[in-house]
């Protein structure tokens, strides 16, 4: 029985985490690299803790009572933790236990110093490090000290902050077990931290190495700054020495104290040159046994090196897999589509097969690869010419990379440069017929799709399903639709560019394209409104609304006084708008006819913040301030030499900008309305595999590609393990940052604005939508949260179409994502917020309640006193 109990690090590896937790099974792994040393040590097993729970009966009630908190009650969780820690720590060890201790010290050397380390079993995994989470003992010496820290290893696992990353990680706290590391100490000239690939940038060919003297706690408690040393291909390429006053030394009786360096030392390098080369040498190794960067602690004994302590860098954004060692550059699909968040695996596969152009998945994320089109000179100034007008950080970002001579090869213009990235020419006459026919076309076809399918199950659904991809792309690529779109977007810029040349005036299309005919996503915002009309002189319709939770309500509302009329409008909007919803790319997110609560919150803001009528006065306000603006710019332009041919080409301009600029809107809409046909499909088809016993339940089918769910279909058989790991994938993908620009070195290129215009403090936006407004900042991140009132200024990470309904009651807009022609700001235009996108770290640099000013013309937010 005492073998469960320790077990030598020789002994161990990397499956083990269940056994000697992450810590120790990293050890045990790194123990058995050729060429890496490790210090001696053993490691006291999660059945030694096990049996130590068990000996406090009253630890499951508490248990089951810090399991009911609420992460954010500190006070709570400080109060429980506290008494958890305080029963374990008073715990009496074993007999046996103490025994298979002691001998295991024994062997190494009953007197020498040791540290003593927490090794959690949810601790340095792929997808959560829990750094700094447990704790760490150095320097103790002999078996009464080490017998008393294994007890506080122990109890650590029920540290205050411990306890409230895993309520926040959504992690059972019954679930992971502490195991102990005892280990010899060494007492090093230098130690620090290797980092594998590069911490800040992800690039995966740059190690990072940081350095001070003594022991590694005076780094990674912040004592001191250490010497940092970048190093690629083999060869230092950068570094930096820091001026080290202290360093951590230990105690011959036990412990460690602080000491100052002597000043003449204090400017010089902990590690050689040749030294940290050969470090990274050894990080390479242990990389390589791991399959994954990794965050090293090493330490520098006798011009050996010992490493201490290995585990995966979880922050790094993935990159996506080619097979090949070619270099690739790859931009943000998210980005363009307004939905940054990580898609499931059904979601990503959906979007790829129905896609026009070749995506990759990383990190729950697509992108594209525009290698090939940045090489040849031709198709890299168009493309950089159409991501500068949607994004300019993504521009910047690309040519920060082109600037690298030696990243992207340089191929002959004649080369395979893809699809010109800006579409189809923008040929066609200004006729809004053309439009009404679009529209009906892409109609025509949801209403075959809608029919043809009701009768397809199994294999044989996804057979039409294939055929029903083709059609969609068919529809997607129609070169009238294409043309109609360019026209819109180039009408756009023309004005933009040329008023500001005749006039010397802003972003005039702005006030030219207020309520723009056509635009099923604007029009969406104002039928809430209309809805709101209906329901806001039922008194006992709004107050059953104000508590509604279940997703049935609708069907409820009948049994009210108005609730019939209520119930028939929401009903209809629900037909028409139900399948949109927040992050609609992903064709597994809830829809808002499958979810209408989420829609509860934006309609009784509309009921409290409107008047009756706010709908169409809404829409008039906006045509009229368009035509004025337009008779406006015609007699300023007429006035100019040369004016009545400037007011003529302005006017075609104009009434094109008008004619195509809401139709921009309509193909993401058709997408999504044939997106709901195939999921409700997809469901029905799950439904049919749960009955089954195949699936537990319809949601698994989502983390599943469409061809694996297609093969379930075939087979009535699923790896349940595979379903498991991609839940714990996606998990961890929320906590990764999309890069807008990413390399196959895997560096994340952010790009910057380069702006001198802007007042200091202010936060840099790309200008969308003219104006100036001041108000309070309403930060929201899910729609269902929306709690506005008049003047408020909506500030998030992104909107896409969902969005648009809360448009109508605020007074401005700021996105952390967006460009000049994505959905926020096409309707931030038709309803005349002014709007700054793509403003980094928006959502964490406001805070809600602050006020704020908006620059919508010059693209920047000052945040007030």
């Amino acid at each position: 029985m005492t073998e469960r109990y320790v077990l030598d690090l020789q002994e161990v590896d990397e499956k083990q985490v269940a056994v000697v937790g992450g810590k120790g099974a990293h050890l045990g792994g790194l123990s058995r690299i050729e060429g890496i040393r490790v210090p001696a040590g053993f490691c006291v097993t999660t059945d030694a803790f096990r049996r130590i729970m068990a000996k406090a009966p009253s630890l499951d009630d508490r248990l089951d009572q810090l399991s009911r908190l609420n992460p954010d009650d500190r006070e709570a969780i400080r109060t429980l933790s506290a008494q958890i820690r305080r029963t374990v720590e008073g715990i009496a060890v074993p007999d046996d236990l103490t025994a298979a201790i002691t001998r295991a010290l024994t062997r190494l050397g009953e007197q020498a110093a040791y540290a003593v380390r927490s090794s959690a079993t949810a601790e340095d995994l792929p997808t959560a490090s829990f750094a700094g989470q447990q704790d760490t003992y150095l320097n103790v010496v002999g078996p009464t000290a080490i017998l008393q820290h294994v007890n506080r290893c122990w109890a650590s696992l029920f540290t205050e902050r411990a306890v409230t990353y895993r309520q926040r990680n959504g992690i059972d706290h019954r679930t992971v077990h502490m195991a102990v590391v005892v280990q010899r100490m060494v007492f090093p000239h230098a130690s620090g931290i290797l980092f594998t690939a590069d911490p800040v940038t992800g690039n995966r060919k740059v190690a990072t190495v940081d350095a001070g003297f003594g022991l590694g706690e005076a780094l990674v408690s912040g004592l001191v700054n250490p010497d940092v040393f970048k190093v690629r291909h083999g060869e230092v390429v950068a570094k930096a020495i820091a001026a080290k006053q202290r360093a951590v030394h230990a105690l011959p009786t036990g412990g460690t104290q602080e000491v100052a360096i002597d000043s003449r030392r204090q400017e010089q390098p902990a590690l050689t040159d040749a030294q940290v080369v050969r470090l990274v040498q050894l990080g390479r190794r242990i990389e390589a046994h791991f399959g994954r960067p990794q965050d090293i602690e090493w330490c520098l004994v006798d011009d050996g090196f010992q490493i201490v302590q290995s585990r995966p860098i979880t922050t790094l954004f993935p990159i996506p897999e080619t097979g090949d060692q070619e270099n690739h550059v790859y931009v943000s699909v998210g980005h363009q589509q307004m939905m940054t968040d990580p898609m499931k695996p059904l979601g990503l596969s959906m979007w790829q097969l129905t896609a026009m152009v070749p995506m990759h998945a990383a990190g729950g994320r697509l992108f594209v690869d525009v290698t090939r089109r940045l090489a040849s000179p031709a198709s890299r100034a168009g493309l950089l010419d159409v991501m500068g007008r949607g994004d300019p950080l993504v521009r910047d970002a690309l040519e920060t990379v082109l600037d690298r001579d030696d990243f992207v090869p340089s191929l002959p213009d004649a080369g395979p440069g893809g699809p010109p990235t800006g579409g189809a020419s923008a040929t066609i006459e200004t006729d809004p017929a053309i439009v009404t026919e679009l529209i009906e076309r892409s109609q025509v076809s949801i209403a075959a799709l809608e029919r043809d399918i009701r009768t397809k199950t199994g294999p044989a659904l996804f057979e039409f399903l294939l055929e029903a991809f083709a059609e969609h792309k068919r529809v997607l690529s129609d070169p009238l639709s294409m043309q109609a779109i360019m026209a819109g977007m180039e009408a756009t810029w023309w004005l933009n560019d040329t008023l500001q040349e005749w006039l010397g005036e802003k972003n005039a299309a702005d006030t030219l394209t207020l309520s723009a005919p056509d635009n099923v996503t604007s029009e969406m915002g104002l039928a809430l409104l209309d809805v709101a009309d209906v329901i806001r002189p039922h008194s006992e319709v709004v107050a059953f609304l104000q508590g509604v939770e279940d997703e049935g309500f609708v069907d409820e509302l009948a049994k009210l006084a108005g609730g019939t009329e209520a119930r028939d409008a929401i009903e209809a909007y629900l037909d028409r708008y139900g399948m949109r919803c927040v992050g609609e790319i992903d064709i597994t997110r809830p829809r808002w006819r499958e979810r209408p609560t989420t829609l509860v919150p934006v309609l009784l803001d509309n009921v409290r913040n409107f008047e009756p009528g706010a709908a169409e006065r809404r829409f008039e306000q906006g045509r009229q301030k368009a035509r004025q603006k337009e008779q406006d710019v015609l007699s300023r332009l007429r006035a100019l030499p040369d004016g009545d041919r400037k007011a003529g080409e302005a006017k075609r301009m104009i009434d094109r900008v008008r004619t195509f600029i809401g139709y921009r809107e309509y193909p993401k809409y058709a997408i999504v309305s044939r997106y709901f046909v195939y999921k409700q499909a997809l469901l029905e088809e799950a439904e049919r595999l749960v009955q089954a016993g195949v699936l537990p339940e319809k949601e698994d089918i989502f983390y599943l590609t469409f061809q694996e769910l297609h093969d379930v279909v075939r087979s009535n058989q699923v790896n349940d393990r595979l379903i498991q790991q991609r839940k714990d994938a996606f998990r961890s993908y929320h906590a990764l940052t999309p890069p807008r620009v990413l390399t196959s070195d895997g560096e994340a290129v952010t790009g910057a604005y380069r702006r001198e215009d802007v007042p200091a403090g202010a936060l840099i936006g790309l200008p969308v939508s003219a104006g100036t407004i001041e108000g309070r900042a309403r930060v929201i991140l899910d729609i269902a949260e929306a709690d506005l009132e008049a003047g408020d200024i909506l500030v998030t990470t992104f909107t896409d179409p969902s969005w648009s309904p809360l448009f109508v009651a605020v007074a401005g807009l700021v996105t952390e994502v967006g460009g000049l022609m994505t959905h926020g700001a096409v309707i931030a235009r038709e309803y005349g917020l002014p709007a700054v996108v793509g403003v980094e770290r928006a959502t964490r640099l406001i805070r809600d309640g602050q006020r704020i000013r908006v620059h919508g013309s010059d693209g920047y937010v000052e945040i007030l006193p």
